[in-house]
């Protein structure tokens, strides 16, 4: 299924992507879950599917709605940096042995469509088209072997990064972290839509129209499976919980002169398959 979660007239509604519109599966099913993270945290995502398959021809109109984050309020946003030995060779870094792990909150979440906020107190907002996975279930102590089982779905992310900040000290938390500056969704696409381990996927960025990241999910160095066994080994995953998967090269500050986003820019994220991340760069002044 492809799910999207939005604004309705009486609060947040679920629908799915169908024939170019969205079935409003929350209309169609009142005891439905009204909200993606819900659904996952119970195991009844497959209700939406039933409510689909009861619908008639009307769609909503896809390009008309307010969307809102897929998963509202995750316990631990997860990210990985430098997995992309490109991203790695345009920076100072070298090649790392084990994952580099970092977190965002989810006050620097932003919904597709909704602006992305380009803070006042730098200019230096910086864009990083990346894969995230959704978690399903709780999980300690992943293997390779049942790895795939623990996620729900796939969407996409820019890990929208203050530069500055971020390399105020060797922790890039602040700079991670500004609000919103992280945009993610609109579509919620379960993994049977895709290929295993989300592998082979296009995935690009685009500003103002012109691409500035393109690469494939297959470039990863620490690829879906090899990942959530390396956090799992140390974390307890729980539903809802979101991991980002890192980032190629191309990004802004690594451009001479450094590409930096401002207000009234577009931004663009597109992955294969999954769907596309649009927003607006607004000032913090003007948000």
């Amino acid at each position: 299924m492809r799910l999207v979660a939005f604004e309705g007239a009486d609060g947040p509604h679920v629908g799915v992507v169908s024939d170019g519109g969205v079935i409003d599966v929350t209309a169609i099913d009142e005891n439905a879950p009204r909200d993606i993270q819900t659904a996952i945290e119970n195991g009844r995502i497959g209700e939406y599917a039933a409510a689909a398959d009861n619908a008639g021809d009307d769609r909503l109109n896809y390009d008309a709605l307010t969307f809102l984050l897929p998963v509202e309020r995750p316990g631990k946003i997860l990210c990985l940096g430098l997995n992309y030995m490109e991203h790695v060779n345009e920076g100072i870094f070298e090649k790392q042995p084990y994952p580099t792990i970092f977190m965002r909150s989810v006050s620097s979440m932003v919904p597709h469509g909704q602006p992305m906020v380009c803070p006042s107190k730098s200019i230096q907002l910086d864009y990083e088209a990346e894969l995230a996975l959704v978690i399903g279930k709780h999980a300690k102590h992943l293997t390779a072997e049942n790895a795939l089982d623990v996620v729900a779905g796939y969407t996409c992310c820019n890990d929208g990064s203050v530069r500055e900040y971020q390399r105020h000290t060797i922790q890039w938390t602040m700079g991670k972290n500004f609000d919103a500056t992280g945009p993610l969704g609109p579509v919620f696409v379960t993994p049977d839509e895709l290929p295993e381990a989300a592998k082979g996927l296009k995935i690009e960025c685009r500003l103002n129209g012109q691409t500035v990241q393109s690469s494939n999910t297959d470039m990863m160095m620490f690829p879906v499976v090899e990942t959530l066994v390396y956090l799992t080994e140390g974390l307890t995953l729980e539903p809802g919980d979101i991991v980002l998967m890192g980032t190629r090269s191309g990004v802004g500050h690594a451009r001479k002169p450094p590409l930096w986003m401002k207000d009234g820019d577009v931004v663009e994220v597109e992955i294969e398959k999954v769907g596309l991340l649009r927003n607006r760069i607004v000032d913090e002044v003007s948000a």
